[in-house]
């Protein structure tokens, strides 16, 4: 007898929607992906300024795992199934060329997310994916062995499983369907978002980057790298990392919080008041505003020493000790006012959604709901900035799409009983 192939349905035509429906369909299975915006993609499209950050030469899964501040944990086996070393041999056998950055991003050697996006699109169609745009599932009901789903056009489909993959819980369509079956969500909240800081002599030289040491006193939160200051506050690595440590935190002070900044990476106050000190003795004849302490940039080191007092044209040896003084300690903890977080709409990343407890990680199949599978930001899952948020797409969405094949034929127990 003719085993039938199983009818596979994935909500959501972005990174882990395509993943998953391409492992399916290579599978054997008959896979309909439907999206309910006009556009496949769209998110793949625009991250990393339109680059593509696909995916992190972070080749361990337990220390893949520690890049997630939600849901790392639960990411360990299926890392070990699906790394970013499976990722760049994915695309790359399909003809997406892949190049390694110095920070251990992972781009396509064009520059260019298009040829991220044509990789996934032309892999659908050789694998027989069937697309479907401008459709949006408003109810999934659950049948003994099959789904029915229903779109706000009133259409119906069928399917023997359901792949949700509609990206993270903001709109409430998405939300409900993965609540509706019993599902418990967290409660959507942005995720790698940048701070808002309304103070004149930082917004006055945006486009400054620094290798700081940024905190939030009262917490726990610290993180090291590059800071950029910006026409609305600061971004950067630093702060796009301490927004994803502490995303509930900071959502619970309304994101009004003292960012304090040590702007020489973490130097104590005694080694910057050494640093000053040699300054002096090197030069002692140079303007101060010429000669910044390494590696600072000269235009943030003008306002820092306009903030300490220091007048235009002082020369090294002509330093009054109680400016020094009080650059030690402008260089070494600046407090900088957070009066609330700025972030793109479209591309931004949110931590919240259906309990991982509810979830088995060897399939990515509902505990509730069987035949219903996760992928993507769906789930309680969110990385730091690096490529690590499209990893964890990439890996549920193939894991998802091959155990909907695995667990069902038409000669196996129904899923749903």
């Amino acid at each position: 007898m003719a085993i039938t192939p199983p009818r596979i349905i994935v909500i959501g035509g972005g990174a882990a929607g395509f993943f998953g429906a391409i492992a399916a369909a290579e599978q054997g299975a008959e896979v309909l992906l439907l999206e309910k915006s006009s556009h496949f993609l769209s998110k793949v499209r625009i991250s990393g300024g339109g680059r593509c950050n696909v995916t992190h030469a972070c080749f361990d899964p337990k220390e893949l795992s520690h890049r997630y501040p939600r849901g790392g944990r639960a990411l360990i086996s299926p890392f070990h199934r699906f790394q970013p070393s499976d990722t760049v041999e994915w695309f790359e056998n399909r003809g997406a060329k892949l190049k390694t950055e110095a920070d251990g991003r992972i781009f396509p050697i064009s520059d260019s997310s298009q040829t991220i996006i044509d990789t996934l699109l032309d892999s659908a169609a050789t694998s027989g994916v069937k697309l479907l745009s401008n459709t949006s599932i408003t109810n999934i009901e659950r049948h003994p062995d099959h789904f029915t789903l229903t779109s706000s056009k009133g259409d119906t489909f069928t399917a023997d499983a359901v792949l949700l993959a509609v990206g993270g819980t903001r709109a409430g369509d998405a939300a409900r369907l993965a609540s509706d079956p019993g599902h418990h969500l967290l409660p959507p909240i942005p995720s790698l978002f940048t701070f808002e800081i309304a103070l004149p002599w930082l917004r006055s030289i945006p486009g400054v980057v620094a290798e700081v040491e940024a905190t939030i006193p009262g917490t726990k939160l610290r993180e090291r790298g590059p800071l950029l200051i910006t026409h609305w506050g600061v971004s950067g690595p630093a702060i796009l990392r301490l927004s994803a440590w502490g995303a509930r935190e900071l959502a619970a002070l309304d994101y009004h919080f003292p960012l304090q900044i040590n702007w020489l990476g973490g130097l104590s106050s005694d080694d910057i008041a050494l640093r000053l000190h040699e300054l002096r003795l090197g030069h002692p004849a140079r303007l101060v505003a010429g000669l910044p302490p390494a590696p600072l940039p000269v235009r943030l080191w003008e306002r820092l020493l306009a903030l300490a007092g220091v007048q235009p044209g002082t020369t090294w040896n002509r330093l009054p000790r109680e400016h020094t003084q009080a650059l030690v300690q402008i260089l070494a903890r600046t407090k900088l006012p957070v009066t609330g977080k700025s972030l793109n709409k479209d591309e931004f990343v949110t931590c919240g959604g259906v309990t991982l407890p509810e979830v088995d990680f060897k399939t990515l199949q509902s505990r509730k709901c069987p035949g219903l599978f996760f992928a993507g930001e769906i789930l309680d899952i969110d990385g730091i900035t690096g490529g690590f948020n499209f990893q964890a797409a990439w890996t549920t969405g193939w894991i998802a799409g091959h155990a909907m094949v695995e667990s069902f034929t038409k000669e196996s127990t129904p899923l749903i009983s």
